[in-house]
């Protein structure tokens, strides 16, 4: 299929400026070339005669312009919905109503087929478009419209643009899917825009490059960027306990398996690892797409520290240790193995040199990163990696630089100086069947309850 983009102008308030609209729009084209598209959101009628003659039609309903799609010859969709939302029945002719929204969504959600709209124009915001995410400068507890919010939520827009709040706000994009309880699907993007020629200057023209939905390549279509926040729209449940007896669905870019998670997080889950060196071996996983640990955000490497922390007491109670490793080489997610380690069997400096003695029999350069020194600062983004982290918080870390053998972390906790249990170094041979799986992370699930702080209220 071709994915020949089309190159659209976004406006914000015009009101009735069309000369200084336009000799913006033909000066932003001399430099950069021709757009396809101008868009217009907002109050776009001015007070001069000629303008209120026009706006007069529209307030009769002498001309009609509620609610619609336009579909290009490109196969770019876009749903507009004009003016505000009307307090009341009967509306008047220039607003738009339950019933116009609801003929604007059902033919579109009625298709097996639909996923979304590429583009929707409103005039008001929806409401509460900013939960999760950053805040605009305009008054919050007065804007936007619920109504609006729930289209926003039916119609999935790549981009939403709105204005009349005499604002600039541009949206961290959000989620149209729950992570690991349905399918990935595309971001949505909201930006509201400011009035034309404004005199504090905010910006009120949005540039930008859109390839239609109906000829992108559905991998490409559902990738997650990395400042990715939950919908605003949608409430999380109240009550985990009922979202894990419901089972999950595991979202396109993840490894894991539904039937492996363990527990959720904001920004990072738990999961069983499939074939693992022991029962209670579980995955630390970050919920967005990130390659390893050096290119987490802030706040999740604060989560995953707290799920660390959380399953160190969980094996303690266990009468057990554990030993996070992570392998960034020939991996295109981030998966941080966690494996518990007997107290009874080993202490902290039999790991240490199991992991020194098998690295210098196989040629590998292990070296100790010094106390306070975060692996980032040793490992920039894009640096392959291996690295081993014991309960005493010490760390050894090589930087692979050709080869490295994929199994070396299980390989030396399988071995006879620490587990014992080398038939298990490589993960096919330990596989169970669906059934023992959902046994297994069933009983592991209630086990950890009592320590997992995603639970709490």
């Amino acid at each position: 299929m071709s994915e020949q983009p089309v190159r659209v102008l976004a406006c914000g308030d015009v009101e009735g400026r069309l000369n200084a609209l336009f000799n913006r729009v033909q000066t932003i084209q001399k430099k950069t070339g021709q757009f396809d598209l101008l868009l217009c959101v907002g109050e776009f009628f001015g007070t001069t005669p000629e303008a209120e003659a026009e706006w007069q039609l529209y307030k009769t309903g002498a001309k009609k312009g509620r609610r619609g799609v336009f579909t290009g010859v490109s196969g770019l969709q876009i749903a507009y919905v004009s003016g505000r939302e009307a307090p009341q029945e009967p509306a008047p002719a220039h607003c738009f109503t339950a019933k116009d929204l609801s003929a604007l969504v059902s033919p579109l959600t009625a298709s097996s087929k639909f996923r979304g709209v590429d583009i929707l124009l409103t005039s008001q915001w929806p409401r509460g478009v900013w939960h999760y995410a950053n805040n605009p400068e305009v008054n919050t507890k007065f804007c936007g419209s619920g109504s609006v919010a729930n289209l926003a939520d039916k119609l999935k827009p790549r981009y939403h643009f709105a204005a009349l709040e005499g604002a600039h706000y541009e949206r961290l994009p959000y989620r149209n899917h729950v992570v690991l309880q349905e399918n990935a699907q595309h971001v949505s993007r909201f930006i509201a825009l400011a009035t034309v020629n404004n005199p504090a200057k905010k910006k009120y023209l949005y540039a930008f490059n859109i390839v239609p939905m109906k000829t992108m390549d559905p991998s490409e279509l559902v990738k997650q960027p990395q400042d990715v926040t939950e919908n605003p729209y949608r409430r999380p449940a109240k009550d985990k306990t009922e979202v894990l007896k419901t089972g999950f669905g595991a979202a396109a870019e993840e490894e894991v398996e539904k039937h492996l998670v363990i527990s959720i997080g904001t920004h990072c889950y738990l999961a069983l690892a499939k074939g693992g060196l022991t029962p209670h071996h579980v995955l630390i996983l970050p919920i967005g797409h990130y390659q390893s640990v050096v290119e987490l955000s802030s706040e999740v490497v604060e989560e995953m520290e707290k799920y660390k922390s959380a399953l160190t007491s969980f094996y303690k109670s266990k009468g057990e240790r554990c030993v996070v490793f992570e392998r960034n080489y020939r991996s295109q997610h981030l998966q941080l193995q966690v494996v518990p380690v007997p107290l009874d069997r080993c202490t902290t400096d039999d790991i240490k040199e199991a992991f020194t003695v098998q690295a210098q029999e196989q040629q590998i350069e292990l070296m100790e990163i010094p106390q306070h020194t975060e692996l980032k600062q040793i490992a920039p983004p894009g640096t392959p990696y291996f690295y081993v982290e014991l309960d005493s918080g010490e760390k050894l870390f090589h930087r692979i630089r050709k080869h490295f053998p994929l199994q070396f972390g299980r390989e030396v906790l399988a071995s006879e100086a620490l587990l014992n249990i080398p038939t298990r170094a490589d993960w096919k041979e330990c596989k169970q069947s669906r059934e023992e799986e959902e046994q297994s992370c069933k009983e592991l699930r209630d086990d950890f309850q009592p320590y997992d702080f995603a639970w709490e209220d």
